[in-house]
C-alpha cells in the first residue's frame, strides 16, 4: 500500500478527519451537485449520484444535506456551474502527484494549486506529466471487522475484482473501471453496504522518501486537501509505517 494510503488510514484511526468534517461535507456536497445535474436525482439511474451519496454516508453526512444537495442539483438552483479539472505535478523528492478538483473558477484553482506546490519546491505539470505512473482503478472500502482477510478476498474474488489487500482498520478491493458496479453490487448483497466506493488513481511506480521528504509531501496534501475546490489528491510516494506513525504522533 502506497504512503498517501497509508497515511489516509492512520489519520482515519486516530480521528484526523473529525476536523476536517465540514469542508468534506463541502466537497462530497459539491459532488452531489454535479451528479445530480448531469444525471438526475435518482441515484438507481444514476451510477455517478449514487457514487457520491455513498460516499457522503461514508463520512457521517446528515440526509437532509445530500437530499438538499441533490434537489439543488437536480432543480438547477445551484447558480454556480462546475468543471472538472485535473493537474498533474511533482512534490519534493520528485514525488508524482494527481489533484482532481471541481471548481466554478479555473484561474482561482490552479493558481491556489500552483501556491501550495510552490511553498514545498515542487512544481506543476502539463496534462499527462504523472498519470503514466498510475493507474484509474474501481475501489470498494470495507471495514476490517466486516470479515477475515481470507473471507473478504475469496468474496472479492467471486465478484469480479482484481485484487484485495486487508489492513488493521480496512480492506481495499480493487477492480477494472467497468467493473466497478458489478463488483460493488455482488460485494453488496453478500456483505451489505460498502463504506465507500468509486475511481481512484493507484500509483504503479512508487517513490521512496526519507521523514524530512514525507513530512514535507504530507503538508502538500494537507494544503491541497484543505481546499473547497480539491476533491481527491493521489500520490506515490512510499515511507516506512514508523516513519508514518511518527509524523502522526
Amino acid at each position: 500500500m502506497a504512503g498517501h494510503s497509508k497515511w489516509a488510514n492512520i489519520q482515519h484511526r486516530k480521528g484526523r478527519q473529525d476536523a476536517k468534517r465540514a469542508k468534506i461535507f463541502t466537497k462530497v456536497g459539491r459532488e452531489i451537485i454535479v451528479a445530480a445535474k448531469l444525471g438526475g436525482s435518482d441515484p438507481e439511474m444514476n451510477p455517478r449520484l449514487r457514487l457520491a451519496v455513498q460516499k457522503a454516508r461514508g463520512v457521517n453526512m446528515p440526509n437532509d444535506k445530500i437530499k438538499k444537495a441533490i434537489q439543488t442539483g437536480a432543480g438547477g438552483t445551484d447558480g454556480a456551474e462546475y468543471e472538472e479539472i485535473r493537474y498533474e505535478g511533482y512534490g519534493p523528492g520528485g514525488v508524482a502527484v494527481i489533484v482532481e478538483a471541481l471548481t466554478d473558477n479555473r484561474n482561482r484553482t490552479v493558481g491556489e494549486v500552483r501556491l501550495a506546490f510552490t511553498k514545498v519546491n515542487g512544481s506543476l505539470g502539463e496534462t499527462g506529466a504523472v498519470t503514466f505512473m498510475f493507474d484509474q482503478v474501481g475501489e470498494i472500502i470495507y471495514p476490517a471487522d466486516k470479515a477475515s482477510a481470507d473471507e473478504m478476498f475469496e468474496a472479492a474474488v467471486e465478484a469480479g475484482a482484481e485484487n484485495c489487500e486487508s489492513g488493521d482498520d480496512i480492506h481495499e478491493i480493487t477492480c477494472a473501471t467497468d467493473d466497478l458496479a458489478q463488483v460493488r453490487d455482488a460485494l453488496e448483497a453478500k456483505l451489505g453496504e460498502a463504506e465507500k466506493s468509486g475511481f481512484v488513481w493507484r500509483a504503479n511506480t512508487g517513490t521512496e522518501v526519507d521523514e524530512a521528504t514525507a513530512e514535507s509531501i504530507l503538508k502538500l496534501i494537507d494544503m491541497l486537501e484543505d481546499n473547497d475546490d480539491v476533491q481527491a489528491v493521489y500520490t506515490n510516494f512510499e515511507a516506512s509505517d514508523e516513519i508514518l506513525e511518527k509524523l502522526a504522533g
